[in-house]
């Protein structure tokens, strides 16, 4: 392994006799002490290779018992980069994980999980709750075979439209629509990148979260991640501040609203005054380009609508507008898209099986450990609150083709309304032309090993 003097690190030199150096840390130099590094660094004019020499000379452990003590602020933390790969959980637990705006990372796409063998997590313990959720095994599994035929003759491969490409949009399409018959206990992998600072912050809230197997995994991430940094604090209670969390858990931990309609905007909270000294800055703005900063002044938008949860997980990853972790209920139905796209001999038997669960879910008296039994197309309310900019990049993001179509309509929705409330003052979107025809270029969205 390379010590850290061997380390070479990039650098420019600046007019003026400054400079500019990418950090090489190599294996020598941990997340830990690079944090280390940034917080003497902001303390001392004399440069980082100064710094880099005593880390030479002490080594990584000793540099962090000597310097660590005294540095006690939180931004300390954002100078190191953790990274947690976290397997087996189910869908609620990842969306529990992924609930921060400051969340990195990914999760297993339910198209390229093999269902006929992923385990689903049974927190009841019981033969009933293992059956209901057999049952929607079996449906998914059967149904992707039929639909898949049903599809190619329902949507006839294009001139121009590869073979290979078109094949695996077919079941792309078949997999997001039988996907929606999928029990939210199903279990998925993600990985969790970020600053140790928000790995601490956000495990205090994960460590008391509703969910026992949110409460589980939030300690096991806590353990290694203080495995891995032991200088990092995360070994450490403050049992006040994880009471507290606690005690917002059941206001904050999950959102229903029985009323939720179908869909509103709210304006209450944009200032159309200051708005209209960005016209200029609107009309001009080009394809694929964001609003600047600083619109986000003028206030934000709020929208109501209901949305199935398997949607929702997709819309989730609009980090950059305030979304609200809704609880999985069978209170406002389940999204008759999903049915609709199935061939007559599917039709009937999954809106039986829906009604069906509704009853065997209940009878199992789990609280909230039911929504692991509920299958992901019912709907839940939503509710995103966001300025100008984060929700422009949402819906030109999110109304295009390529979108499942569930969610597209609602990105649709949302951008028709913006404009039709703020045109007048400026405000413009991109926005493709609606097709009902799915996009063979979902055939694309995968990653795969070169040859």
């Amino acid at each position: 392994m390379r010590s850290v003097q061997d380390l070479l690190h990039h650098s420019v030199p600046l007019p003026g006799g400054g400079e500019v150096i990418a950090l090489n840390k190599g294996a020598a130099i941990s997340e830990e002490a690079a944090a280390m590094l940034g917080a003497l660094h902001s303390r001392s004019v004399g440069g980082i290779r100064g710094h880099l020499e005593t880390l030479s000379k002490k080594g990584s452990d000793a540099f962090m018992d000597q310097f660590y003590v005294g540095y006690g602020h939180k931004s300390i933390g954002d100078l190191g980069w953790g990274a947690v790969f976290i397997e087996g959980v189910s869908m609620l637990a990842a969306k529990a994980v992924q609930d921060p705006p400051l969340y990195n990372g990914q999760e297993s796409s339910t198209r390229y999980i093999d269902f006929s063998k992923q385990r689903f997590l049974n927190p009841a313990g019981t033969e009933e709750g293992a059956a209901i959720q057999e049952r929607w095994r079996s449906f998914y599994l059967r149904g992707t075979d039929e639909l898949v035929p049903a599809l190619v003759n329902r949507y006839p491969r294009n001139e121009g439209e590869g073979e290979a490409v078109y094949e695996k949009a077919i079941k792309a399409r078949a997999l997001d629509i039988m996907g929606s018959f999928l029990p939210a206990g199903c279990s998925t992998n993600l990985c969790w990148f970020g600053e140790l600072r928000h790995f601490a912050d956000r495990l205090q809230w994960l460590r008391t979260h509703p969910l026992a197997e949110v409460r589980t995994l939030g300690e096991a991430v806590s353990d290694v991640l203080h495995a891995e940094y032991p200088h990092s604090g995360f070994a450490k209670r403050y049992s006040e501040t994880e009471a507290y969390y606690a005690y917002c858990q059941p206001e904050c931990g999950y959102y229903f609203n029985s009323g939720t309609p179908d869909f509103r905007m709210e304006l209450s909270g944009l200032d159309i005054g200051r708005l209209s000294a960005y016209r200029g800055i609107m009309r001009a703005r080009p394809p694929k380009a964001d609003l600047p900063y600083a619109i986000r002044e003028c206030g934000v938008v709020g929208f109501d609508f209901l949305l199935d949860f398997r949607s929702w997980r997709d819309i989730q990853r609009q980090r950059a507008v305030a979304q609200l972790m809704p609880l999985l209920t069978d209170d406002h139905g389940f999204e008759a898209w999903y049915l609709l796209q199935l061939p007559d001999t599917l039709h009937e038997e999954g809106a039986a099986l829906i009604n069906e669960n509704r009853a065997a879910t209940h009878c199992l008296e789990a609280g909230l450990a039911a929504q692991y039994y509920r299958p992901m197309g019912l709907r839940v309310s939503n509710r995103i609150v966001g300025d100008l900019r984060a929700h422009t990049y949402l819906i030109e993001l999110r109304a295009t083709s390529v979108v499942h179509p569930t969610l597209r309509r609602r990105a649709s929705q949302m951008g028709e309304s913006l404009l039709e409330a703020l045109s007048p003052y400026g405000y413009a979107l991109h926005l493709e032309p609606n097709s009902d025809r799915f996009n063979v270029k979902r055939g694309e969205h995968d990653i795969v090993q070169r040859a």
